[in-house]
């Protein structure tokens, strides 16, 4: 059989690294922890920014834009990319990038130097993650890729719960800068880890130095498609979306280059965008699991901090430990998972993750209110956290499934474009749904308090006599009595609003439960081999 059908050349299925390949995961897997860390550990540090170097608060959120842009626009090059320098001279790179740019961030003396040096942050940080696949990928036989892809799991699904408490911590002990400089010793040491342990397999090496000539007109489409559509996802809800010139001429930018950027791949000999893949329907599935993966985690990344420092008051450090508490179960749950890989068929596992999560989002629409505890909250997200590991290690193993290892970086390079771009689908969408529920609820709440209505007058009345008794003239205790009332409306409102959230992602999850079944069946012994029945 050929490569295109699951079965691999004899020289490609039986090589093996001259190092233990345990040890060159933890050490690439380290890497892509520290990059994916920084998407979500610059967040609740960019007041500080803007403080410190003279900003407003609008301005400031470039920082997390400008990243996301220049990640983007390398995932899905990384491919194309290794054909040209191999992959670990571009690992290295991109660590080496990734690294010096984050020094640069850290001493960044104002807000444009500092948006810049996190473009060059993103662009490096742009092929760890694909790269770190792609490595684990060849690394490890296809029976025991899912026992890898857990691994790298917690670099995916983990670092972006822990973030938010870690970056809150060093603020708030230290300076915001310091988010930077801890990436210091880690690239340093992943550096110097990946030049001794690992090595790119023969069919890579066969292909290292070969003329491929630059597609311009592809790279353009590419950049001016994704650069437009990530800041269109960012901005979005901010501008008032399609109310806004600014988010129409991104869209119409956005679709035009990346619709063209797919004709124009499909012609070249040698595409910067291998989007030949997706004519492999289980790839192409497998990228839907891995968009909703991606926009899920962020979504549910973004609802209960929110919740939790909106309406309930809490701190950013103690929100942040709500977080963390499922971010390390699922440390525990990952390993797990991937030994279930080499018994159960990837997409039974999607199936079962999707379910839970289907279920769980629908708890989360019972549990919301404005009197539940920090524990109560800390178990709501930890049921809501623990099924992505159910789905992104198996979804994962499945976009490899039927795929020659030739194009192991190309997929790793579009898997994780996908996921990435779901993470900002998702936030987007739930921000947008918390703002606009928001004023559907407000508006509908107090349309059912009829003018003159006596009960409101009691409470009125009611309020404005302890606020009297507390120490304040008749006058002042009936205007606070009044915005208090309405402060609770507003509450309410914005509790509802988060309610649907909820719902849309449990309605979403079981979309996906249904969808688990497209994918093809997997012998798991054999991991990306595809059963013959």
């Amino acid at each position: 059989m050929s490569a295109a059908s699951g079965v691999l050349p004899l020289d490609q299925s039986v090589w093996k690294p001259k190092a233990n390949p345990w040890l060159i995961a933890v050490v690439v897997s380290l890497a892509a922890f520290m990059e994916v860390l920084d998407t979500s550990i610059a967040n609740v540090a960019l007041p500080h920014m803007a403080g410190n170097l003279g900003a407003s608060g609008e301005e400031s959120t470039w920082v997390l834009t400008s990243y996301l842009v220049a990640n983007a626009i390398v995932l899905p090059l990384s491919g194309w990319l290794v054909g040209i320098f191999g992959r670990k001279r571009f690992f290295m790179t991109c660590i080496f990038i990734f690294t010096a740019s984050s020094l640069l961030c850290g001493i960044a003396p104002s807000l444009g130097l500092l948006l810049f040096f996190r473009v060059l942050q993103g662009a490096g940080g742009g092929g760890l993650q694909p790269m770190v696949q792609a490595i684990l990928a060849d690394t490890f036989p296809p029976a025991k890729r899912g026992l890898a892809f857990s691994l790298y799991g917690i670099t995916a699904v983990c670092a972006p719960a822990l973030g938010p408490t870690l970056g809150g911590w060093i603020t708030d002990s230290y300076s915001w800068r310091w988010i930077f400089y801890i990436n210091l010793p880690v690239g340093f040491f992943a550096l110097v880890m990946v030049y001794r342990l690992v090595e790119d397999p023969p069919y890579l090496l066969k292909r290292i130095g070969n003329t491929i000539r630059m597609d311009y007109i592809g790279f353009s489409l590419l950049a001016l498609g994704v650069g437009a559509l990530q800041i269109l996802l960012d901005k979005g809800q901010e501008d008032d979306w399609f109310g806004s010139r600014f988010i129409v001429t991104l869209a119409a930018v956005a679709a035009v280059c990346l619709v063209s950027l797919v004709i124009w791949e499909l012609r070249q000999k040698n595409p910067i965008v291998d989007v030949r893949l997706f004519r492999n329907s289980n790839f192409s599935t497998a990228c839907v699991m891995m968009f909703m993966v991606g926009a899920v985690s962020f979504a549910t990344t973004v609802l209960m901090p929110q919740f939790l420092q909106t309406l309930l008051g809490y701190s950013a450090e103690s929100a942040g430990m709500v977080m963390s508490a499922a971010g390390f179960l699922l440390l525990l749950a990952l390993p797990v998972v991937g030994r279930l890989t080499t018994k159960v068929q990837a997409r039974y596992l999607i199936a079962f993750g999707w379910m839970l999560l289907a279920i769980t989002m629908f708890l989360s629409t019972q549990r919301i209110d404005l009197i539940m505890s920090f524990g109560a909250a800390t178990r709501l997200r930890i049921i809501q956290y623990i099924p992505l590991g159910f789905i992104f290690v198996p979804a994962t193993l499945a976009a490899y499934v039927g795929i020659g290892q030739d194009k192991s970086n190309a997929v790793a390079g579009l898997i994780n474009f996908v996921r990435n771009i779901g993470s900002s689908v998702g936030t987007s969408v739930v921000v947008t749904v918390i703002a606009r529920r928001t004023q559907f609820h407000l508006s509908t709440l107090v349309s059912n308090i009829p003018a003159g209505s006596e009960r409101f007058k009691n409470a009125v009345d009611g309020l404005t006599a302890l606020l009297i008794r507390g120490g304040l003239s008749p006058h002042e205790a009936h205007q606070q009595a009044v915005a208090r009332i309405y402060g609770s409306i507003q509450a309410q409102a914005a509790t509802l609003s988060y309610i649907d959230a909820y719902w849309i992602l449990a309605i979403a999850a079981g979309i996906m439960f249904f969808m688990s079944y497209i994918l093809k069946k997997n012998d798991p012994k054999s991991g990306g081999q595809i059963s013959a029945h």
